[in-house]
């Protein structure tokens, strides 16, 4: 039976990247060395990792201004390390909370300094972006999530903000074209567009990157890892590997341009069926529904069970919703196929047919 693979996270991969890694497992670039024992400071390695800041520099077109980091410790790390690097007690930040992982951001600011909650759409279930709020001039930055996965909402124009604009974009980087120029620091952990789980992508302004000036732990400080080019200490070797042939791939398959129009298929047809079935209840403001991750619910709840039982049955996996919201989730990161989207709509159809 062919699996369709509608994970929030680990997600799926190209198949080539696979193959790659496949490869690099055996013999990494004709080292007869396994990438799992390769010296992380050995020329091949370094060269990939190069590459790889080249590559992320190439997709976003932006130039020598930003530096292209490789970090531990997830998109989850950030929360406390940016306002590590950023933010001390006699300064504020400015917070974007649409969604569970916006929340958990702000909370972490507020062991560093003090935050302003300039949105926040829980009076709706985070159901719709607010981008009608004013940003406060005298803060450090603002923070806010491009697409909110547990929720199933994404921003499709950023605020034009006069102090720096700092975004998680951990499932949604490199799934469009954006500009990426009117950010000062983005970050992403890598397990949804980027590759596997293990490392995460940080792309800061050096200008914004100078003014970490305070004195923090080794291991959280900016400067210290862009000093030492992302190798300050053994970094997740196998996933930036990953991440490399990711970007490869991405590049190769048409950029962000191909990567954007295939989305916006796939998207618009599990939208359009979830839609036209009254059987599937989407909830989302249509305007901020995410490309990247549908969320969806039956409102019995037996019949919910049911529906996710087949679903598993049929090789349908990674439906079930996040556990705090519940209901029913499909993942359309870049890797995935519009044939799983395209036989997805042909159960949902059937389902629901079935159930009236």
């Amino acid at each position: 039976m062919k699996i369709h693979n509608f994970n929030s996270g680990p997600a799926i991969l190209p198949q080539i990247v696979i193959e790659k890694t496949k490869q690099a497992l055996d013999n990494f670039n004709n080292s007869n060395l396994s990438i799992l024992e390769i010296g992380h400071r050995t020329e091949k390695f370094i060269a990939i990792i190069k590459e790889s800041q080249n590559l992320v520099k190439r997709l976003m077109g932006i130039g020598d201004d930003y530096e292209v980091l490789f970090l531990s410790g997830g998109a989850t790390m950030q929360f406390s390390q940016i306002p590590m690097n950023l933010l001390t007690t006699e300064k504020s930040a400015a917070y974007c909370v649409n969604g569970i992982w916006g929340k958990k951001a702000a909370e972490e600011a507020l062991l560093f300094g003090n935050v302003t909650i300039v949105s926040n759409t829980a009076d709706k279930n985070h159901t719709y972006i607010d981008s009608n709020f004013i940003i406060p001039d005298n803060h450090t930055y603002l923070h806010l999530t491009s697409n909110n996965t547990v929720e199933g909402t994404q921003w499709k124009v950023f605020p034009n903000s006069k102090i720096p604009l700092i975004v998680d974009m951990s499932s949604d980087i490199f799934s469009k074209k954006i500009d990426f120029s009117q950010f000062d620091l983005i970050y992403a952990g890598a397990q949804k567009n980027l590759g596997a789980a293990g490392v995460t992508l940080v792309v800061i302004k050096k200008d914004l990157l100078a003014t970490t000036n305070h004195s923090i732990p080794l291991m959280l400080d900016y400067k210290k890892h862009s000093q030492a080019d992302s190798v300050l200490n053994t970094p997740p070797v196998i996933s930036i590997y990953i991440l490399y042939e990711t970007l490869k791939w991405i590049e190769a398959e048409g950029g962000l341009a191909e990567m954007e129009k295939r989305n916006l298929q796939k998207s618009e047809l599990l939208y359009s069926t979830l839609d036209s079935l009254p059987l599937y209840k989407t909830y989302i403001n249509k305007n901020d529904r995410s490309l990247m991750n549908a969320v969806f619910f039956i409102e019995n709840k037996e019949l919910e069970d049911l529906f996710l039982k087949e679903c598993k049955s049929n090789g349908f996996i990674g439906v079930k919703g996040y556990r705090t919201v519940g209901g029913c989730r499909v993942s359309m990161y870049n890797a995935l196929p519009l044939e799983s989207i395209q036989l997805f709509c042909i159960f949902l159809k059937n389902f629901n047919f079935k159930m009236n």
